[in-house]
This record gives C-alpha cells, sequence and structure tokens, in this order.
C-alpha cells in the first residue's frame, strides 16, 4: 500500500496512523454502511491522528504531507473502507481553502474542528448584505456532514460570482436523503441553509481569493486536489477488491468443481489483468502528481497541461477501479452477492465514484478540447 514515494519520519508516523484507523474502518464498515455513517470511534481516531485534515497548511496545524503522501494515505484509508477513506478526502480538501483565510479565522474554523465538509458546487444564493452574505440553498451529496463542525456551501452571487462559505453546522438544516447503492458510510446527505448571514472573513472564492500561505499545499489548485483525492479512494477500493477476490480464491471451491478457484486457469487470468489496470490507473495518477509537485516544491504553480493530466489520470483511474471491481465480482461468482461481502461493498462503491463531477467521464469532452487546440473553460481544472 505504500509503492511510490518514500514518507518522511514526521509522515510516517502519520500512514502508521492511517493504517491502524483503517484497520478500524475496516472492522466497523459494516456498521457504518447500516447506520449511512462511520462509526463514532473511527470519527474520533481519525480526526486526532489529523487524518481529516491532510489540505490544511502547516501555519493552521496541519499534519504537514505532500500531495504524493497524502494519495497513498487516502488510499490506505479507503482499502480499509472506502467511506471512511471518502469523508477523509472530503475533510482534508475541504481544509485547503484555509490558505485562503487569516490564522485567526482559519484557526476558529479548520484548525479547531473535528472535521469539516460540504459542496463546492454553487446550488446556493449569495445575497451581499453590509459586508457579509444572506445564503440560501440546498446541496447535495454533503459527505460527512454529520461528523463535522463545519461545512462548505458553494453559491452565486448576483453578478455571477462563485463563493465557497463556510457555516457552522448549527444553522444547518439536514435532511435524510442518503439511501443510495454504494458510500452509504459516508452520510453524504442533503443540507439546506435559510437566509444563513455568512461573514466576508468566512469566503472564499476559488481561483480568485488571494493565497494567505505560500507552501506547496496551497499552490496546488483546489479542484486539481479534490480530483486526485477522489481517484486515491477508488484506488484504495481497487485494492481491496483485489486482495478480497484473492482471498476468496483461495479459500473457494465452486460448485461442480473439484479445485479451488485460485487453481482456475481463467481465474488467474482474470486477477492478472486486473492488477495490471490497476497498477497502471495507480502509475498514471502518481507520475501526473508527483511532477506537478515538483513544479510547486519549486515555487511555481500547476499550469494547464499538468492540470489536464492530473485530471486525466483521476478520472482515468475511476473508470478503471471500476473495470477491476466488476471482474473481481463476476470471477468470484455467487459468494460476492451478499451484504455482508466486502467484495460486494467495494462493487457498490466503486460505481459511486464516477458519478462525483470531478472524475465523471463527462471531464473527458473538456479535457479532449485542450488536446485538439479547442477553447476551453478551465476555470474547474
Amino acid at each position: 500500500m505504500t509503492a511510490g514515494y518514500s514518507l518522511g519520519m514526521g509522515v510516517t508516523t502519520l500512514l502508521d496512523d492511517a493504517m491502524r484507523v483503517a484497520r478500524l474502518g475496516a472492522r466497523d464498515a459494516g456498521l457504518a454502511e447500516q447506520r449511512r455513517s462511520l462509526t463514532e470511534e473511527v470519527v474520533r481516531e481519525a480526526s486526532a491522528s489529523r487524518l481529516l485534515h491532510l489540505g490544511l497548511p502547516a501555519r493552521d496545524g496541519g499534519p504537514g504531507a505532500t500531495l504524493p503522501e497524502i494519495v497513498t494515505i487516502l488510499h490506505t484509508l479507503a482499502h480499509g473502507d472506502g467511506a471512511l477513506g471518502w469523508c477523509s478526502m472530503i475533510s482534508s480538501t475541504t481544509c485547503g481553502l484555509a490558505a485562503h483565510l487569516p490564522a485567526d479565522i482559519a484557526g476558529e474554523i479548520f484548525a479547531s474542528s473535528r472535521a469539516v465538509g460540504g459542496v463546492f458546487a454553487p446550488n446556493g444564493r449569495a445575497e451581499p448584505d453590509s459586508g457579509a452574505h444572506v445564503v440560501s440553498g440546498r446541496w447535495q451529496w454533503g459527505s460527512g456532514a454529520g461528523h463535522s463542525d463545519w461545512l462548505l456551501a458553494g453559491a452565486m452571487t448576483p453578478d455571477a460570482r462563485r463563493l465557497s462559505c463556510l457555516v457552522p453546522v448549527s444553522e444547518v438544516e439536514f435532511h435524510d436523503t442518503w439511501h443510495t447503492v454504494g458510500l452509504r458510510g459516508t452520510g453524504s446527505g442533503d443540507f439546506s441553509l435559510d437566509s444563513v448571514v455568512v461573514p466576508e472573513g468566512h469566503v472564499v472564492e476559488v481561483g480568485r481569493s488571494p493565497r494567505l500561505v505560500d507552501d506547496p499545499l496551497a499552490r496546488f489548485p483546489t479542484f486539481t486536489m479534490l480530483a486526485v483525492g477522489v481517484a486515491a479512494v477508488a484506488i484504495g477500493i481497487g485494492r481491496r477488491a483485489l486482495d478480497e477476490a484473492a482471498t476468496l480464491a483461495a479459500e473457494r471451491t465452486p460448485q461442480f468443481s473439484r479445485r479451488r478457484l485460485a487453481e482456475s486457469g481463467a481465474a488467474q487470468a482474470d486477477i492478472a489483468r486486473a492488477e495490471a489496470r490497476w497498477g497502471a490507473a495507480l502509475a498514471y495518477l502518481e507520475h501526473s502528481v508527483g511532477a506537478a509537485w515538483e513544479r510547486v516544491e519549486a515555487g511555481d504553480d500547476v499550469h494547464l497541461a499538468q492540470r489536464v493530466r492530473i485530471r486525466s489520470a483521476a478520472a482515468h483511474a475511476a473508470g478503471e477501479v471500476v473495470a477491476v471491481v466488476d471482474a473481481m465480482f463476476a470471477m468470484c461468482g455467487g459468494a460476492a452477492v451478499y451484504d455482508t461481502s466486502v467484495l460486494g461493498r467495494c462493487l457498490r462503491d466503486a460505481h459511486v465514484i464516477p458519478q462525483h463531477i470531478m472524475v465523471s467521464p463527462r471531464i473527458h469532452e473538456t479535457l479532449g478540447k485542450f488536446h485538439m487546440g479547442v477553447d476551453l473553460d478551465d476555470s474547474m481544472l
């Protein structure tokens, strides 16, 4: 699970914590899926280990991980439970907004919170009002909202500015809508705001608000980081599916057969092809992220060609993981169809991930414009 990058001493401890919390996540995954939220112990341990704050700047108490290291940590958590990896990804990437806020406000919102969550999509309205914004609307996919202290709510102003408004959960109304095929444990239900006053200091305009922290993680584009995080979760789910399939194949003798599934030539070929697809997807993601990370570490911004490459790798990883998990599910037969099957949960979770706009197959149309030399809107890249 740690192939690809060497981790510094401080982050090695973080990875050790990730492996420990992933084991807790794996233990409680069935219960989390049933309850449609992570268990209290898993949230508490993840937060205490800063695994819900991976994108928080060091200025504000962040753990100091690089983005390549965050990829490894996220897919480690998702290997334990896809919902755990997803909630860590959502909170950690949202924490990146702290780089655009003064230290005192960032500390109030992010550094002291158990977790943060919310939705970047500008589904709400933000009306200017005497140095503040009055925000109303309803948002879907509020991942981890139930265990978060603050939520991000994307909103449009009358003059078409896209704002990320940070509000305490005490101002939020939750709606029990998260009855889904997969990623049930993320608790990603709807939430709404009704004329909530958000101070100007609690608002970030992604892509326009100045950076008040100048470190490599802060220089990495917000939506690029979000796509990387989503893809890393997919990678972890794919790895878990491969591991579970290998275990089942070693234990299971199919009906009307005298040999274990692992002794079947067809199954051997299936898992070999799936391993190659998974490994290639991870390698493409790691390589594209690593190249861009070298650029920001040198003090530069990530140029458009690198953002396109990363977004391509992220969407590719999400799609390849679906294919890998499907192949392992088909290979293992009836043993995988039960709700209690880890492989079945991997199948359900993997199929939800490409529905996220950051890795949706539709992104390839935008990326294709770049390759064809056609004008494109790169504000979401």
